[in-house]
């Protein structure tokens, strides 16, 4: 009898027809619905959000600053990253090897890192070691002394670090795409200088934390297994409600060059491949054109299945990479075509990165492609949300950045709102080659000629 069964079975699941060749379909994500999500102010100025996680015995705090390198000065570019890798190398508490060990008793970690808009310092630990972990991240915060000995061996570690990041060519095409791009402005600085790093003492790190780490400047954000409500407030008030407030300088004027067709070349003897860089400036998460741009952004180049990937790499085998980057930042952003092919195919691989570049400004997107494009974005979205880690880090983004509270609650949607006509009138702005500036880094005997099919050529040497 269970022998007839079976055969009965194996028929009619030999009868159905599945078309192999077809993915299976994919309900429509939901909105993403945030947890409740607690806000209130110290008197001091520091903003408190918090959101309750008990899933997980852990506490993941991140505390943004305004102070990200676009307020280096000049002569001192470097000083936001120095302040940000010395934050745990002492207090006036507690030395480094101390700060370490706490840690490690705690359960969890403290990293600080600074960006072109901010400094953020991040920490977990185990719940029960909420109360010991704030107290610990405000003497970071608060009390960091930059002792003299580690900051000379930032500075040499540093030097090296430069000298290695500087002798490859991606990174000179990005040095020189940034200058291109912004200017005068501090966003123009992608990397300190051996000489600027040279200028960064102790004084200057000390007036910077005084300057930029203040409550009225900053953001503190709380997720997971916290404890009560007034009883977490009473932690704060005690660890921080004494940090006094500070004028902080404003940020630069947001004043960029007109974007205009440009094509640099920079000699790199020797090389056997170039390394290409096709962009124009961009904008920020407030521009209308934002979730148009980001969803244009992933049809042309935002991963294998994209256009630029399957036609560069897996139709024409130009080269083994090929993608966009989309930058969005506080006061502006960038957009360009990243790639680095054999010298011999530079002509027709220019010209083909151009074709698709206008052709996402020109044609409509099929509706497959982008429902494809859409679901992929959101679904990465809400991936990135499910972690305390990753929760933290989109809320100190919509804090530092300037978004509107619902701005994770209605992501999905507005990603799904997106249409045709709004796309192409995006990259018709931001994506479309006729006023991009263009890097190229390679030999330049072997590529000035064929470069000049797409207009005049700047010729300059690897700094």
């Amino acid at each position: 009898m269970k022998s007839l069964s079976f055969i009965l079975l194996a028929g009619a699941l030999s009868a159905q027809t599945v078309d192999l060749t077809k993915p299976p379909e994919t309900p429509p994500l939901a909105a993403y619905k945030l947890p409740p999500v607690s806000e209130a102010t110290l008197s001091n100025g520091l903003r408190v959000v918090t959101v309750r996680d008990a899933r997980f015995p852990i506490v993941t705090v991140k505390l943004g600053f305004q102070a990200g390198s676009k307020f280096d000065p000049k002569e001192q570019t470097g000083l936001a990253e120095t302040a940000a890798a010395l934050l745990k190398e002492g207090t006036k508490r507690r030395n480094d090897r101390q700060i370490a060990d706490e840690m490690a008793n705690l359960g969890g970690a403290l990293e600080a890192v600074s960006s072109a808009d901010n400094l953020q310092i991040t920490a977990s630990a185990l719940s029960e070691n909420t109360a010991k972990l704030l107290d610990l991240l405000a003497d970071v915060v608060r009390n960091a002394e930059f002792p003299e000995a580690e900051l000379k061996l930032r500075k040499q570690n540093r030097a090296q670090e430069l000298m290695a990041q500087r002798a490859d060519s991606a990174t000179q095409a990005d040095e020189k795409f940034q200058e291109a791009l912004f200017g005068a402005h501090p966003y123009s600085r992608l990397l300190p200088t051996e000489q600027s790093l040279a200028k960064i003492d102790r004084a200057a790190l000390l007036n910077f934390r005084k300057q930029f780490l203040a409550p009225n400047n900053a953001v503190l954000i709380l997720v997971g297994a916290l404890p009560a409500q007034g009883e977490l407030m009473k932690l704060l008030e005690t660890q921080f409600a004494s940090w006094p407030k500070n004028a902080t300088p404003a940020a630069p004027a947001p004043v960029f060059p007109t974007a205009e067709r440009s094509l640099t070349l920079v000699d790199r003897p020797g090389s056997v491949q170039a390394d290409i860089k096709i962009g124009r400036l961009g904008i920020d998460r407030t521009n209308p054109d934002y979730f148009p741009l980001m969803v244009a952004n992933n049809i042309l180049g935002g991963g294998t299945s994209s256009r630029l990937f399957v036609h560069f790499r897996e139709e024409k085998g130009y080269a083994y990479d090929v993608h966009t980057e989309f930058v969005p930042l506080r006061n502006a952003g960038s957009f360009n075509v990243t790639t680095q092919v054999r010298n011999d195919v530079i002509q027709p691989a220019i010209d083909d990165l151009l074709a698709e570049m206008k052709r996402i400004g020109s044609e409509p997107v099929g509706t497959t492609e982008l429902t494809d494009v859409k679901n992929f974005i959101a679904g990465n979205f809400v991936l990135r949300l499910e972690t305390q880690a990753g929760l933290a880090s989109q809320l100190g983004m919509v804090k530092l950045q300037g978004l509107p509270n619902d701005y994770l609650e209605t992501f999905v949607t507005r990603v799904r709102s997106v249409e045709p006509d709004q796309i192409l009138r995006a990259a018709k702005k931001y994506i479309s080659p006729e006023a991009s500036a263009m890097i190229v880094v390679g030999d330049a005997a072997k590529l000035a000629k064929p470069l000049e099919k797409f207009g005049a050529v700047t010729l300059e040497k690897v700094k």
